[in-house]
């Protein structure tokens, strides 16, 4: 019996990911695979529109928080697409050994397979999962503090006002329904 899986797509919502590496290999440790993470949303970006509402890259995953054009709910596509540009910029003699199952669908062992998703239904939603985002590299002992961690959009908020500099400097409380990893 095969697994369904059953994802929410609803044009121009805003959406939860958590998209995590093969086996949790810290691919993002490097400062150049973040930069080369950032090229391929930057061009999937300019093929299919996006707002990337809040985002944090981990040595082993990502967090983000996109809002899609109205009438567009093509998020699958365009994790396709941002997952296989990184991995083709990986040489292929620096590429994990394939198992026989990835092999026969001609997959490469960079990304877990899929990724997991949550459509954000309400204005405190959007705020659990931002702060979420931000908190996350403190909450893995990343950093003491979220402004500590280079590879996350809470700068963007600081620089805009949103957040204090010292936001996520102490323990954060959120429902146990928020995140996923």
């Amino acid at each position: 019996m095969r697994l369904r899986y059953r994802r929410d797509y609803t044009n121009g919502a805003t959406y939860f990911f958590t998209v995590v590496m093969f086996q949790r290999v810290a691919w993002f440790a490097n400062p150049i695979a973040v930069a080369v993470l950032r090229e391929a949303m930057r061009a999937e970006m300019a093929r299919r529109p996006l707002v990337i509402e809040a985002m944090v890259v981990l040595p082993d995953h990502i967090h983000a928080m996109w809002t899609l054009p109205d009438g567009d709910a093509d998020y699958s596509t365009r994790w396709r697409n941002i997952k296989r540009t990184f991995t083709t910029s990986i040489p292929p003699a620096q590429r994990p050994a394939v198992f026989a199952s990835r092999a026969h669908k001609k997959e490469q062992a960079i990304w877990q397979r899929r990724f997991w998703e949550h459509r954000i239904r309400h204005e405190e939603d959007f705020c659990n999962h931002v702060n979420y985002i931000h908190f996350n590299p403190v909450r893995h002992q990343l950093v003491k503090r979220a402004i500590d961690w280079p590879y996350s959009s809470i700068h963007r908020y600081i620089r805009q006002g949103m957040l204090p500099i010292d936001w996520g400097s102490s323990a954060l409380q959120l429902p146990d329904d928020v995140g996923h990893e």
